[in-house]
């Protein structure tokens, strides 16, 4: 829309934009037409669009042929919106973005975000959409000016902080340009500018104790004019010694250190779990013939790499309101890293049982005990890596202690969004999964348990 048309348009419907909210609308269609040119959209991707006041972005996404969900807080907008776009590819939701339910989205793949986010809110909208486990492969966020800086510094200059190390340390972040205040009606106070955040890879940085970073870089920004080592002298009570092996200049402030080096410094003082050594592939499992009786036992090694048949248990873990429990496989595994997985699982050791290698690897994963039922038995096949299953169930709150080494990290999902997230995904998976989710079906809960 021009200006001229939202000024009308603002008339017509009645509304007066609040300020409290961050209502400015976007009348610049060049603007506009470059921002979703910036996000290279092709039909089949699926778009969350925050705050789409009259819809300015909207046109033009829709356009490109994906398909768009629009989360506006203001319900006098969704109204306009949805008479705006009779669209089968549009659905406008009345909500507060910061209290969506951002892992629903896991079922539609990868996500694409793209916002004009209102200042007051924007730091906890970006910390709420990126922090992991997230569907978002992409964002293209327009914000004020000094909090898009913030996102992009680099280390040593005035702007390098907190939010700079905590978005940093997900995303690979882009300055795209800035955006005078006279392209939005009415005019913000300050100007804005668009950033792109690009999720990274598990490979891109060391593994890392997430709680111990967190921790260091709060402490450490704690008064931005001292010198680190005063500051961190709790942790570091030797602190020359410790900046000397990682090469920090001993007078450094927190500022003037690189996300690598907070990695490097974390790890010095909670190193994380190392990945899966020699030794793992050694473990010895029992191995079988085609009726499941044990017949000897060999290397793990040996056992994937001959094909052998051997025995494995899964775990499927709800919570009360009937969530399951899924795993990000850690990037260390020697079979299929960084794909979903059930709650726990692991192979049955040789002179080990079913039942007893299920209460093992549900302490050794996700630190927790709990009752388990036996649901089902699956065939040892191709498709779960001939591997005879025992699926379990069990319950518990959610308060997990997972194992580093074996899990990026987890979540509890709804099951209809793991079920639509496989039939549009299936490749997020290990296959072992999606066969114990299959045969799960006829046992799958229909009902949250009522509360106490």
């Amino acid at each position: 829309m021009k200006l001229s048309e939202i000024a009308e348009t603002l008339r017509q419907i009645r509304v007066t934009p609040i300020k409290t909210l961050g209502q400015n609308f976007l009348h610049d269609q060049n603007l506009a037409r470059w921002i979703v040119a910036k996000a290279e959209l092709r039909p089949h991707d699926y778009v969350v669009e925050i705050g789409p006041g009259l819809g300015a972005l909207t046109e033009h996404i829709l356009l490109s042929g994906a398909r768009v969900l629009a989360i506006e807080k203001d319900a006098r907008l969704v109204q306009f919106l949805r008479e705006r776009f009779s669209n089968q590819r549009f659905e406008v939701m009345h909500a507060d973005a910061l209290q969506f339910v951002v892992r629903k989205l896991f079922a539609k793949g990868k996500v694409k975000l793209l916002a004009n986010l209102p200042y007051y809110v924007s730091t906890q909208l970006i910390t709420r959409f990126i922090d992991p486990p997230s569907p978002i492969a992409f964002a293209l966020l327009l914000l004020q000016k000094e909090v898009a800086r913030r996102l992009a510094a680099s280390p040593g200059t005035e702007n390098h902080g907190i939010l700079t190390l905590m978005v940093q340390v997900q995303c690979r972040v882009e300055y795209l340009r800035t955006v005078s205040k006279t392209a939005f009606l009415p005019q913000p106070e300050v100007d804005s500018a668009f950033v792109r955040l690009t999720p990274r890879h598990p490979s891109e940085l060391p593994e890392y104790d997430a709680e111990t970073f967190r921790a260091l870089v709060k402490q450490g920004f704690s008064q931005r004019r001292k010198q680190l080592g005063k500051l961190i002298r709790s942790y570091f009570p030797s602190w020359d010694e410790a900046a000397s092996q990682l090469g920090i200049k001993r007078n450094a402030r927190a500022e003037d250190l690189s996300l690598e080096q907070w990695i490097a410094l974390a790890n010095l003082l909670q190193p994380s779990s190392l990945p899966m050594s020699s030794w793992g592939l050694q473990e010895r499992f029992a191995i079988v013939n085609e009726e499941d009786e044990v017949i000897g036992e060999a290397a793990r090694a040996e056992i994937h790499g001959n094909n052998l048949l051997h025995l494995a248990v899964h775990l499927f873990i709800f919570n009360p309101a009937r969530e399951l429990f899924l795993q990000k496989r850690s990037r260390w595994k020697d079979r299929h890293p960084c794909l979903w997985d059930s709650s726990a699982a692991g192979h049955v050791n040789a002179g080990e049982t079913y039942d007893e290698t299920a209460e093992r690897e549900l302490k050794e994963e996700l630190g927790i005990s709990t009752e388990l039922e036996r649901l089902l038995k699956l065939p040892a096949s191709e498709k779960t890596g001939q591997e005879f299953i025992w699926l379990y169930r069990g319950q518990h709150g959610g308060r997990f202690q997972l194992a580093q080494s074996e899990i990026e990290y987890g979540a509890f999902f709804p099951l209809d969004v793991i079920k639509e997230w496989i039939a549009n995904r299936p490749h997020d998976f290990a296959p072992g999964f999606i066969e114990c989710w299959g045969a799960f079906q006829p046992f799958r809960p229909t009902k949250p348990e009522p509360e106490d």
